[in-house]
């Protein structure tokens, strides 16, 4: 069932005889969204998105009201993709990589070297947008929250190969889709689980290690359990905001333009606003006791361009099954520069 509705609201004045006349006055209508976001609220992420919620509530009074109805606990958290796309919910804010299976394009921004305000600036946010209509029944709205990567946090010390690369065999890993394709390639044993049940996983012991971005362990309080950082980090968040197609295009053309127009400012927000919180839990972690380990330069180069290969191999591969025109060379220009 459809959640998105457009209620029209009708003003009642006083005609100058003191006649009531609902006729004579002119409607308005106000745009009614429905949104769910993939992470607890207490994460900076959620807190992102709400403040934009917020921001777009308050400047469009009158045009456009955004209700959240929460997170993982009113649609899971790897459920809310096609809950967006079915019209369940209008608007989700996730990591595109919950539905990489869908759109393979966001791998793209996956591995991105470009920014989410170079890639809006060079078409390259069009071009996923184009995608996502393309394929998903969704219009993707922008890249929330980027420029910060990933990180293995690990209990135990990490060890090497010859060549200097981390070696995870044995290593009991919390997987996740945005970085699947690399672990594999790492030969790491891993186990598939959404972040709420990762606490429990390492205090039990059911993994060992898990990837997470360089910021917001502490707000999980992972860092109880898990003690040493790999440096270093690699991959991009890819978390998005997508609404559904048919739901935007019921929306009155101020509401779009409003809606757009501030996700994007928060594109820049929210991307500045997280180099500091980087630099801020860098030092946390380190205060608190967390070690960070190095490779060399050129051990961190072969781990990077395995990372990278990984995820661009995993793009090709889907784009490939699914046929017809690939945007593979597109994107890869778009969004890594070459």
């Amino acid at each position: 069932m459809k959640l998105f509705t457009r209620i029209r609201t009708t003003t009642a004045g006083i005609a100058c005889a003191g006649v009531l006349s609902l006729a004579s006055l002119p409607a308005f209508a106000v745009d009614k969204v429905s949104a769910v976001h993939a992470f607890p609220p207490f994460l900076v992420y959620t807190k992102t998105f709400l403040a934009m919620v917020e921001d777009i509530n308050k400047r469009g009074e009158g045009i456009v009201e955004i209700t959240v109805r929460g997170g993982p606990e009113a649609i899971a958290m790897f459920e809310q993709p096609n809950a967006v796309r079915d019209g369940v919910v209008d608007m989700v804010h996730t990591p595109g990589s919950f539905y990489g299976a869908s759109v393979p394009e966001i791998d793209a921004m996956v591995a991105a070297r470009k920014t989410p305000m170079e890639v809006r600036e060079n078409g390259g946010a069009a071009a996923m947008d184009a995608a996502h209509q393309k394929r998903f029944n969704v219009k993707h709205l922008g890249w929330i929250d980027g420029g910060i990567k990933f990180h293995i946090y690990n209990a135990k010390e990490f060890k090497f190969g010859d060549d200097g690369v981390v070696d995870l065999t044995g290593v009991k890993l919390r997987d996740n889709p945005i970085y699947h394709a690399f672990f594999e390639a790492l030969n790491a044993t891993t186990a598939s689980m959404p972040s709420t049940e990762v606490y429990a996983a390492l205090e039990k012991g059911v993994v060992d290690a898990s990837a997470w971005t360089s910021i917001g362990i502490m707000d999980l309080k992972w860092d109880k359990f898990l003690n040493y950082r790999l440096e270093p980090a690699f991959y991009n968040t890819d978390i998005g905001v997508i609404f559904n197609r048919d739901s935007w295009d019921a929306l009155s053309p101020e509401s779009q333009k409003l809606i757009q127009d501030v996700v994007i400012e928060w594109e820049a927000k929210s991307y500045a606003d997280r180099q500091v919180d980087r630099e801020n839990d860098a030092k946390a972690l380190q205060e608190g006791g967390m070690e960070f380990v190095s490779m060399s330069d050129e051990a961190s180069e072969k781990y990077l361009k395995l990372a990278d290969d990984a995820s661009w191999a995993r793009m090709k591969e889907r784009l490939d099954k699914m046929g017809g025109d690939s945007a593979y060379d597109e994107l890869r220009g778009l969004y890594y520069g070459e």
